[in-house]
């Protein structure tokens, strides 16, 4: 993620994705970026002084409630990209987060 936009971050993951928030270790807070979590699973946001998207590698995350998240996202003005093939049997799609970093939503 870029320098400086972790309120974005938390926005996003937190307010729209639903992930929680970890505090970071106290001698890894100057360095920024945002850590967090959802059940097993942690994503910690690094900060990239030379930040590019990740428009192809993505993460995947398996979502309880997938179409009132599709409905969150849509309505922070986030954009939807539907994969008309079913993964494992179920819906999925990609969002990207406020940096362009793609991200997949697979239902449950």
């Amino acid at each position: 993620m870029p320098r400086g936009r972790e309120a974005e971050a938390r926005s996003f993951y937190v307010g729209v994705l639903g992930l929680t928030e970890q505090p970071k270790p106290a001698e890894l807070i100057d360095r920024g970026g945002v850590w967090l979590r959802s059940g097993d699973v942690s994503v910690h946001l690094g900060v990239d002084d030379d930040f590019r998207a990740a428009t192809k590698a993505h993460p995947a995350f398996r979502c309880d409630d997938y179409d009132a998240l599709l409905q969150r996202v849509r309505s922070h003005g986030g954009h939807v990209v539907e994969d008309g093939s079913l993964f494992n049997g179920k819906p999925h799609c990609y969002v990207a987060d406020p940096f362009g970093n793609r991200i997949e939503l697979i239902a449950q």
